[in-house]
């Protein structure tokens, strides 16, 4: 635990470990609220981007309990475990049909569009009651978003454009909601009035946004794991059982959201340092995920690995409200994939693959791979 400067000329503290990680995760003296003046930031945005961006952030992952326990709440039933099991079978169906298109088309083929996109895409439109058609609209403002490469000015007009989106998809459920959860979350609504229309549609693109977008990721970044660790590959398809402990090492092994952000609302005494009112924390979920005396040989990928200590979906109250949802997807995409095409293998050296080494959400741009 340390103070750093950050671009965007803050110095705030980085916390590494996993124990003072998940501590500070359920520390109640630090805020998510990012309309803090204080509130830590990576880059300086500009005004239209950090304003939508505090928009979305206010429907829940910017809140605090217990406006956010309430906000929370009206969610929760809809990505528990249970629900997450009852959609194993669109998931799957989903999962093949891309696998076939793949086997049925030209190689090499390029694994992010033909597989690790379109399925958790396809699986949260359905969920959400997002037209699938419209996915290259919201996944291409994302991807600018996302990118620290693009201009500040491609960022702010990309966030305004997809509030504007999904500004009108909400107003078009609140006349006439479906039955999928952003048309149930609406219902509900009319009743408990936790959510303004501001709210719902910062809900809408959260929802989407992460349920697309990191799970792709993972899949790419997961496939390319396991085939350059070929051990570990085989260990996995001799034994199918392992998928679930698979799944949790490659979330560990790769953070794909690496940094969580905080503030401090009041003064946090913690392993013998002082977090002082209005300091910034950033909680490094990737060094957690490597830390030495929580994981052994921390450093390698290892598919029987039984420890789940992982916080890649963070921890606490603001813990990721669709893991569920991503473990069953990537159990799925994993076990269906290298049982489908055992000979599966990339068509470029993994130095070639165009890693998002500038991008707030880590993954793999283009995956080709042939077999």
């Amino acid at each position: 635990m340390a103070k750093v400067a950050t671009p965007s000329g803050q110095e705030n503290w980085l916390v590494t470990s996993h124990g003072l990680v998940r501590r500070l995760l359920v520390e109640p003296g630090l805020s998510s609220n990012r309309r803090n003046p204080d509130f830590p930031m990576p880059v300086a945005l500009p005004p239209d981007m950090k304003r939508e961006l505090d928009r979305v952030s206010e429907a829940l992952l910017g809140l605090d309990p217990p406006r956010h326990t309430a906000a929370r709440q009206m969610l929760i039933t809809e990505f528990t475990v249970r629900r997450a099991r009852s959609l194993r079978p669109r998931v799957q169906k989903i999962v093949d049909d891309a696998i076939d298109a793949m086997v049925a088309g030209p190689r090499p083929v390029d694994l992010v569009q033909a597989l690790a996109l379109p399925v958790p895409s396809l699986v949260i439109c359905e969920l959400l009651g997002v037209p699938y058609e419209d996915r290259e609209l919201f996944q291409r403002r994302a991807r600018t978003i996302l990118d620290r490469a693009s201009t500040l000015e491609q960022r702010g007009t990309a966030a305004v454009e997809l509030r504007e989106y999904f500004g009108q998809l909400i107003r078009t459920k609140e006349a006439d909601p479906g039955d999928d959860v952003l048309g149930r979350l609406i219902v509900k609504n009319r009743e408990t009035q936790v959510f303004d229309h501001e709210d719902l549609v910062g809900v809408a693109m959260l929802l989407q946004l992460a349920g697309h977008e990191t799970t792709a990721n993972v899949i790419s970044l997961g496939v390319v794991g396991l085939l350059e660790h070929p051990e570990q590959l085989a260990a996995l398809t001799a034994d199918p059982g392992l998928a679930p402990r698979a799944v949790e090492e490659l979330l560990r092994y790769f953070a794909v959201l690496d940094t969580v952000y905080r503030v401090a609302v009041r003064d946090i005494e913690v392993d013998g340092s002082r977090i002082s009112r209005g300091d910034g924390v950033i909680l490094a979920l990737g060094s957690a995920n490597r830390d030495g005396t929580v994981f052994a040989d921390p450093d390698r990928l290892d598919v029987r690995r039984t420890e789940r200590a992982h916080v890649s979906f963070a921890y606490g109250v603001h813990q990721c409200l669709g893991q569920n949802l991503a473990r069953l997807e990537l159990e799925v995409v994993l076990s269906t994939l290298f049982a489908r095409l055992p000979g599966l293998r990339l068509a470029v050296p993994v130095g070639e693959l165009p890693f998002k080494e500038h991008s707030d959400a880590y993954g793999i741009f283009e995956v080709p791979v042939i077999w």
